[in-house]
């Protein structure tokens, strides 16, 4: 099933998906792995509100176990999973670990969003 502003990035698609298409609107950046029970809660948040947000806002998911992308959380230093990172205009605006509930999601995005605050 498809779903609306989700995507499912790699290392060779992360600066197409994430960096490049943060000009345009914000984009969460969800740093999972599969053996993480953590990961798998806070996935139908961010969806739901990734639909919620209708087009203001991507979503973008990187298993991290997968291929090179542990390459990705290196890169923004992540020490845990899930992290959630949220970028705009290329720019890390803030981020989060660990599963919170949809209203932290919420607030955290209109805090740390210049577009959607």
């Amino acid at each position: 099933m498809s779903k609306p502003h989700v995507y499912n990035a790699s290392l060779e698609t992360f600066e197409e998906l994430v960096i490049q298409a943060s000009h345009q609107r914000p984009v969460l950046v969800d740093l999972w792995a599969e053996w993480c029970p953590p990961c798998l809660v806070i996935a139908p948040i961010l969806e739901k509100l990734a639909a919620e947000f209708a087009g203001r806002l991507a979503l973008v998911k990187v298993e991290v176990d997968d291929g090179d992308n542990m390459k990705i959380a290196g890169r923004y230093r992540v020490r845990g999973f899930p992290t959630i990172l949220l970028i705009e205009e290329g720019e890390e605006r803030g981020r989060f670990g660990s599963a919170r509930p949809a209203h932290f999601v919420r607030e955290f995005i209109e805090q740390h969003s210049r577009l959607l605050g």
